[in-house]
């Protein structure tokens, strides 16, 4: 299993060097960039990461490397952590995910806390879409037809109904939807539906 990594980005020098002592000495994997930029230009990590950013800095400010890190497939949670902090835009922050946002001075253990809980959601977020990634290699082993097959036999449709629907024969559908169960790897409809809705399927229109 891969270690967590807890980034850390401030301009402040001195910052750094106690963040980084603080969290080394609880122990995790520390790696701290001076500027939003340096973090953006870091290779993605492998596993479980957090990242403790600094509101105020010069250039890219926290909240607009926040803003950037959203369009990102996979959203590392951030603590924010400031000296000049106001409710809107603590609110700001938080609305856009944030797991926390501590304003200097801040107790070390508050600090620590709030990393365990990013780093604990940073795991689950992974692991959901490690779950979303496996259904979906599932789903483009299915043929075109079968496709169309599974994505009606969620909504409930008997096999009658969607031949009608699709134009073939009811013994057809049958085929169909075994090697829709076989290739999902699904036990029960119900289970198609639960993997279905994890991936979104989409209906085929009439």
């Amino acid at each position: 299993m891969i270690a967590p990594v807890v980034y850390i980005v401030d301009d402040d020098a001195s910052v750094r060097k106690s963040l980084t002592r603080l969290v080394a000495e609880a122990g995790y994997a520390v790696t701290a960039f001076a500027s939003a930029r340096d973090y953006l230009a870091r290779p993605p990590s492998a596993g479980p990461s957090c990242l403790v950013l600094d509101v105020r800095m010069p250039g890219l400010t926290g909240l607009d490397l926040q803003h950037a890190m959203a369009g990102e497939e996979h959203r590392t949670p951030i603590v924010f952590i400031t000296g000049h902090g106001d409710v809107a835009m603590s609110v700001t922050a938080m609305k856009a995910g944030a797991v926390d946002f501590l304003t200097k001075p801040f107790e070390g253990q508050a600090l620590l806390g709030a990393i365990q809980r990013a780093l604990a959601k940073d795991t689950n977020d992974r692991g959901a879409e490690a779950r979303v990634a496996a259904i979906q290699e599932r789903v483009r082993l299915l043929t075109p037809r079968e496709t169309e097959v599974f994505a009606l036999v969620v909504t409930g449709l008997l096999n009658k109904q969607i031949g009608s629907r699709l134009g073939i024969g009811e013994k057809t559908v049958k085929v169909h939807r075994a090697r829709v169960m076989e290739k999902m790897r699904a036990g029960s409809v119900a289970e198609l539906v639960r993997l279905a809705d994890a991936v979104g399927v989409i209906v085929p229109t009439a």
